[in-house]
């Protein structure tokens, strides 16, 4: 199966797991995208959030044990489309939070461009 290519796409990455967050960026690169700003902390993340420009965000969900909810709120705020990424799957999910798209980790190349593919779709419609 062959990853489908998102247009263009300009990402803002929040994942404590330097490891992950490369793995990340680099499918990110791979399908085209760009990253725009990557954060491994909730502080910085909330910073980034209110001034970035970007087409689409993928938050971890538990970040150095704290929730990203005080990104999202601003992120929605906003009104930029984001997925969560976590390895607890959607339950794991802050209940306001649940109708959101959720990849679950570890995910594939082909999982990460099909997410971002509908949640673009989802935000245009």
């Amino acid at each position: 199966m062959t990853a489908k290519r998102p247009e263009s796409c300009a990402v803002f990455l929040v994942e404590d797991e330097i490891m992950i967050r490369m793995m990340v960026a680099d499918m990110l690169e791979q399908l085209g995208c760009s990253v725009v700003a990557e954060v491994g902390e909730i502080g910085e993340a909330i910073k980034l959030a209110q001034f970035t420009e970007f087409d689409l965000a993928i938050l971890d969900v538990n970040v150095n044990g704290k929730l990203i909810t005080p990104v999202a709120a601003l992120i929605r705020a906003r009104n930029r489309p984001f997925i969560f990424a976590t390895g607890y799957g959607s339950s794991g999910l802050p209940e306001e939070y649940r109708d959101r798209p959720t990849l679950q980790k570890p995910f594939q190349l082909e999982t990460l461009a099909a997410a971002i593919a509908s949640t673009l779709k989802r935000a245009v419609a």
